[in-house]
């Protein structure tokens, strides 16, 4: 099992989760975090750490989809492993639904 980031971290990007990370498994996309599933141990400390609830394991009927979304980014992107500024905006965008579609970015963020 692993865990895997949403579309709720699409332009919220909060980074709450990456420092409790024991592993440091994710990778910063221009306006949303990525989980590398291979690398990610099960540990579940990130979860609760996501203010907007945008961590789910992969158990999670929604989750197929992020799964593999998280790995193709978790090749291309950089490592993250500290915490850095959400965008100023950022509480703007946390109940926004379906965020994927139109506002997702494939760019590599900065780490």
């Amino acid at each position: 099992m692993t865990y895997v980031v949403t579309e709720v971290c699409i332009k919220c990007k909060y980074m709450d989760c990456v420092e409790v990370c024991p592993v440091d498994c994710f990778y910063a996309g221009e306006n949303m975090l990525v989980i590398h599933p291979d690398e990610c141990i099960d540990c579940g400390v990130c979860e609760p750490e996501c203010p907007v609830e945008a961590i789910i394991p992969d158990t999670e009927p929604q989750a197929e989809k992020w799964v593999e979304i998280n790995r193709e980014y978790a090749d291309v992107w950089p490592n993250i492993t500290r915490k850095g500024e959400p965008p100023p905006d950022a509480d703007d965008w946390k109940d926004v639904p379906n965020k994927f579609e139109e506002h997702f970015s494939p760019k590599p963020g900065t780490p």
